[in-house]
């Protein structure tokens, strides 16, 4: 039978659609009535009380949903929670002025209407591009900031034009620079065609460009000369099959065991993340996730000022998954998991192989050689959960690592296509890094937003903020020798607004205040920041008015079920920031109770002429490290790997 965490099935969205046509008329769009769309259905998660009673025993908790729904005739946003249990409505409630996330079928729709509405055609060939097979249209959404004041009382969008080089080329190559459409998302309608700029109307020919990275495209001229040799086969094996087991969504391996869950809004969830010590099965985390993604381009010109992209809440990792069954995304012995979404008529689909489980060798955990004992060597394992998400044209590969030595680490991997602007003979690229012939990659940067329910040996848990100083020469210190550590615990959320500082190598430790180890410390866990980004933006700025969340590299709030999105629930056209900067503002005590850390890490990304056409992965990481949770190394007992597991005999002539 399912846990209470596991996500919603194929059958709970049917459901969840069918319950909200029955009880509100909530259905598609049939005959010339535009009817409505399910944004995002979710499972409603059971609390940490709920939970716990369950798994002793006690009764299992409802089963509920939450769904946006978009009324389009009205443009009217509501919410929806849905009792799958006992199969009714418990809530239907409009929520004003707001918009729900950008859906894939909106996107789609998009493209079909602009590539067959005569006045876009005719900016096209004004242009000298008549081959619509060739040309993509990429919708984006607006923030409030830069939408047109006399469309912001709608659900809009506006596009991007790219040409293709070829059938079958890179779409995102050739930007149609100064060419955008803004769209009514709810009638389908074009409200705008803008065609300006130094290429509108053949006033300047476009550059030409090799933007092109599948090999089939590729001129020889480009890999013909100097062309590396392949590689000799590498295998990786487990003849005995892998180390970790898999009982439904529930992940055991080394000491470890979780669960995974998975949304259309973070993409993949981890759960009850739990460490056996001894006899003890302790507590770490309850649910990690990522909360949101800001993506700032950090050039004013009229093709760029309008991008800023929230890809966590205007689009959803979830729906931006991609399946890892194709291509080398994982080596060894895997397993997969599965994820049910839905499109935006409440009907389910899966896309397979969302998530790989595998497990890792990463060289020497821990080692020593002693004149007289000899070599004590045990290698270093560690099991992988990834999943993969595709955003218009960059990829996101999101790795979780679990290690034998109780260590947790979280990498971003960022790679894709750069968009790309044409530039006119001579202009200046202040913004942007030339990386083509008259073409420049403007300079952006990528904030993510780790949201961390930390649960340090129980719930109750207190924030330490620890920095490293070095003591004056005196009396006592005569050499200039001594470092000091000093531990500052952060009683409230004003405190707990935190930047990193590379001077004191500030860190941040999650300490369980009510548990004594047997060295006399309290139990933690250290998040060590590595990838903190400023933001580099003025007080007031737009983008800060919406994402305030960047402003800092940690935040710290007490638990609360419904605060889960850092810039706000409604990003989409949002004007100002309804999440972390208005929940903080009350300053609420945060010392020893149940509290979540966001955690600001990213890319600031500089682009290079080596990132074109296609961009070598980009990485970013952090840790959480055990700071006196264990009272020795708890990998002592991890077991030495055979001598003649480690290599492969090879026989050379010398000549």
């Amino acid at each position: 039978m399912s846990y209470p965490l596991d996500p919603l099935g194929a059958d709970e969205f049917t459901a969840v659609a069918e319950t909200l046509r029955r009880e509100h008329g909530v259905a598609p769009a049939s005959g010339t009535e535009p009817g409505w769309r399910f944004a995002s259905i979710e499972l409603v998660e059971p609390s940490k009380a709920e939970l716990a009673d369950f798994d002793q025993g006690g009764p299992r908790p409802p089963r509920r949903a939450q769904a946006l729904c978009l009324n389009r005739s009205a443009n009217a946003t509501y919410k929806a929670v849905v009792n799958l249990t006992d199969a009714r409505v418990e809530v239907l409630e409009h929520i004003p002025g707001v918009q729900a996330n950008f859906t894939v079928d909106e996107f789609v729709e998009c493209d079909q209407l602009l590539r067959t509405h005569p006045d876009v055609v005719a900016a096209l060939r004004g242009r000298g591009i008549t081959d619509m097979d060739l040309v993509f249209f990429d919708t984006w959404t607006y923030g409030e900031a830069v939408a047109p004041p006399e469309f912001r009382d709608r659900r809009i969008g506006w596009s991007d034009s790219w040409v293709k080089a070829a059938p079958g080329a890179n779409p995102y190559a050739r930007l149609i620079s100064g060419l955008h459409c803004v769209i009514d998302l709810n009638t389908m309608e074009l409200l705008r065609v803008e065609d300006d700029g130094p290429f509108a109307a053949g006033r300047e020919a476009m550059p030409e460009v090799m933007g092109e990275y599948v090999p089939a495209h590729i001129p020889e001229r480009i890999l013909g000369r100097g062309r590396r040799e392949p590689l000799k086969p590498l295998h990786i094996t487990q003849p005995e099959g892998p180390s970790f087991t898999l009982d439904g969504r529930l992940l055991s391996w080394q000491n470890w065991s979780l669960r995974i869950g998975f949304n259309h809004r973070e993409g993949m969830t981890l759960h009850t993340v739990r460490y056996r010590d001894g006899d003890r099965d302790r507590s770490i985390a309850h649910r990690m996730s990522f909360a949101e993604m800001i993506v700032p381009y950090r050039d004013p010109s009229p093709d760029h000022y309008r991008r800023t992209a929230f890809d966590i809440g205007e689009w959803g990792l979830g729906f931006m998954t991609t399946s890892l069954e194709l291509g080398c995304d994982c080596l060894g012995e895997i397993r997969y998991l599965d994820a049910v979404l839905h499109n935006s008529k409440g009907e389910p689909y899966t896309i397979t192989n969302a998530i790989c489980i595998h497990e890792e060798d990463n060289a020497v955990l821990w080692k020593h050689v002693d004149h007289e004992i000899g070599a004590e060597v045990r290698r270093m394992r560690r099991l992988t959960i990834s999943f993969h998400v595709t955003v218009a044209n960059y990829e996101y590969l999101v790795y979780w690592r679990l290690y034998q030595d109780g260590n947790i680490e979280c990498e971003v991997r960022a790679t894709g296509i750069m968009v790309t602007t044409p530039l006119p003979a001579g202009a200046p690229n202040p913004n942007g890094t030339l990386v083509d012939e008259r073409t420049y990659a403007p300079f952006h940067q990528h904030f993510l937003v780790a949201r961390l329910d930390m649960d340090i040996d129980g719930p109750d848990n207190t924030v330490v903020m620890s920095e490293s100083f070095a003591e004056p020469v005196g009396p006592d210190n005569p050499h200039g020798l001594s470092l000091v550590v000093h531990n500052i615990p952060l009683r409230t959320e004003g405190e707990a607004k935190q930047d990193v500082s590379f001077a004191t190598q500030r860190a941040w430790k999650v300490v369980n205040p009510n548990v004594v180890t047997a060295l006399g410390a309290h139990p933690a866990y250290k998040l060590v920041p590595s990838g903190a980004i400023p933001a580099m933006f003025e007080p007031g700025s737009p983008v800060l008015e919406r994402a305030g969340v960047i402003a800092h590299t940690l935040w710290v709030t007490p638990n609360r079920p419904d605060e889960r999105w850092p810039a706000g629930e409604f990003v989409n056209q949002s004007a100002r920031d309804t999440g972390l900067t208005r929940w903080t503002a009350a300053d609420r005590p945060i010392e020893n109770t149940d509290v979540v850390l966001w955690y600001v890490f990213g890319i600031h990304h500089i682009t290079r002429a080596e990132d074109w056409p296609v961009m070598p992965v980009d990485v970013v990481s952090f840790w959480l490290k055990p700071f006196g949770f264990f009272d020795r190394n708890p990998a002592l007992d991890v077991v030495g790997t055979p001598p003649d597991a480690c290599h492969t005999d090879t026989t050379s002539a010398a000549h």
